[in-house]
């Protein structure tokens, strides 16, 4: 009788990872879709004092260019922000995708809206790594980029969950990350208005923007 093989403990780590990954995944979109629904209805003209959904927050980083920004430097502007990293290999893109092609519906609204990218891998995605990457989705995206500190600071106001993904082996630089999807709209002074999920189309985004501007 032959002996039962011993278990791969690399490929029980590797699935324990994505199995926690995935759980926290999970727990984010739980926390950010609760917050909507405990909010109630985002209209414009919305009251955003006392009962404010707790998403957003000041931050400090540096954008493609290599100059330094805060949420302030976009007051004035309805803010669409996406954290994802220039190395995904599909929902990043995707979604960067979705994003352009919904301000281009916007018309000449679209000059009222500023859209984001804001890297959850800063050790790779470097300001010369964003300059080359975030035009060839739309020529408005402005790619943000930070320290580690900087970047785990804004992540955690957007209550974004990201983490390394086990890569055992091979180049140590050629990893992949996890990381919660979902594209916020912020009003011009940097409250939280509402959260689009990864399976909305450009034409539904676009209208939602235009309903929360008031321009339905």
């Amino acid at each position: 009788m032959k002996p039962m093989p011993k278990p791969d403990s690399r490929s029980n780590r590797s699935l324990l990872i994505l199995m926690v990954s995935m759980m926290a995944i999970v727990a984010v979109t739980v926390v950010v879709m609760w917050h909507i629904v405990a909010s109630g209805p985002r209209d414009p003209g919305y009251d955003n004092s006392a009962s404010a959904v707790s998403i957003g927050g000041p931050f400090q980083l540096t954008d493609q260019s290599g100059a330094a920004v805060t949420d302030k430097t976009y007051d004035g502007s309805y803010r669409l922000i996406y954290f994802g990293y220039t190395f995904c290999p599909d929902a990043c893109p995707t979604e960067l995708q979705t994003i352009g092609q919904a301000v281009d519906s916007l018309g000449a609204l679209a000059d009222k809206v500023q859209p984001i990218f804001i890297t959850i891998d800063p050790a790779r995605d470097t300001t010369k790594q964003l300059a080359a990457y975030v035009p060839q989705f739309d020529k408005r995206l402005v790619g943000l980029t930070g320290t580690p500190e900087q970047i785990a600071a804004v992540a955690k106001a957007y209550k974004v969950y990201y983490a390394k993904a086990d890569q055992p082996g091979g180049d140590p630089k050629a990893y992949g990350m996890n990381h919660s999807s979902f594209v916020y709209l912020m009003d011009p002074q940097g409250r939280f208005l509402t959260v689009f999920s990864s399976d909305m189309d450009s034409d539904k985004m676009a209208a939602e923007i235009k309903r929360y501007m008031g321009k339905a």
